[in-house]
């Protein structure tokens, strides 16, 4: 028989799960990859349409609808002993439908430490806790050595987009700000607006802005979209980024730190 142990959740929440969770259910693709590199293959038993990575879990788990917009009687159908899920990217109707009736552990992620907590706690809940710290301690290497060869001059005033009509950028208390500004070296020009704002042409224009980031995702921005910006904002520099690299926040944060450190020297003329 399991035991029952209490965990807090990244809301300040007491959550009781069974010890350890053999019917897990991941609700948020950057922390479904995190369940795979701790060895979980047999205890996930559902995944999201959004959880590409691993692509073997993509086409083998079964999916129980978006994000945001979950098939709730299906999740509970998998009689799961323990949802994982995070604030931002889950509705809270669908989260708190699922807290009634399951165990749900919630993430909130602004910064690299809350990201890093979240490792650990998943890790100690189900089971894997030295696979986590290993996963844990790579991670804080890598960043620290990105953020001791990153620019400490001026930086580059920034405009990090995720969406096309309406065109809405990144904002200030955003774990994609996080990383921009204490990791690769840029200034978030929108950094004073909260979470994801809309912006028009005019704002764009007057940010004096000198780079424009188009994430891959949630909007899929390709080489026809920079005609767009170029013509609104024609003294930016507008590149394509991979969206994975600065917002999801689980085990693909030790591929992230590379990957910022080559656009740091793309966008410095460093070598």
């Amino acid at each position: 028989m399991q035991e029952m142990n209490t965990y807090t959740d990244q809301l300040g929440r007491e959550v009781v799960i069974p010890f350890p969770p053999r019917r897990i259910i991941s609700v948020v693709p950057s922390q479904t990859e995190l369940l795979y590199d701790l060895g979980l293959d047999e205890e996930v038993v559902g995944i999201t349409k959004f959880c590409v990575h691993p692509e073997e879990w993509f086409r083998q788990k079964q999916r129980i609808g978006g994000t945001k917009q979950l098939h709730l009687e299906e999740i509970l159908a998998l009689k799961p002993d323990l949802v994982i899920a995070n604030k931002e990217e889950n509705t809270a109707a669908d989260i708190h439908y699922l807290m009634e009736r399951v165990p749900v552990w919630v993430s909130d992620i602004q910064t690299l430490d809350d990201a890093l907590a979240m490792i650990s706690n998943i890790g100690k809940i189900t089971g894997r806790h030295e696979q986590a710290l290993q996963i844990t301690n790579d991670i804080i290497l890598r960043f620290s050595d990105l953020q001791k060869s990153t620019h400490q001059g001026k930086k580059l005033r920034t405009a990090y987009f995720i969406w096309r009509n309406p065109w809405m950028v990144a904002g200030g208390d955003t774990f994609i700000h996080h990383l921009m500004t204490v990791y690769c070296g840029l200034e978030n020009v929108f950094g004073e607006i909260s979470r994801y704002p809309e912006v028009d042409a005019g704002q764009l224009l007057s940010s004096d802005c000198q780079v424009i980031l188009l994430s891959s995702e949630p909007y899929p921005f390709k080489e026809k979209h920079i005609a767009e910006l170029a013509a609104i904002a024609p003294g930016a520099r507008i590149l394509l980024v991979d969206g994975e690299m600065f917002s999801w926040y689980g085990s693909r944060l030790g591929k992230a730190a590379e990957y910022m450190q080559e656009l740091w020297k793309l966008l410095y003329n460093c070598q």
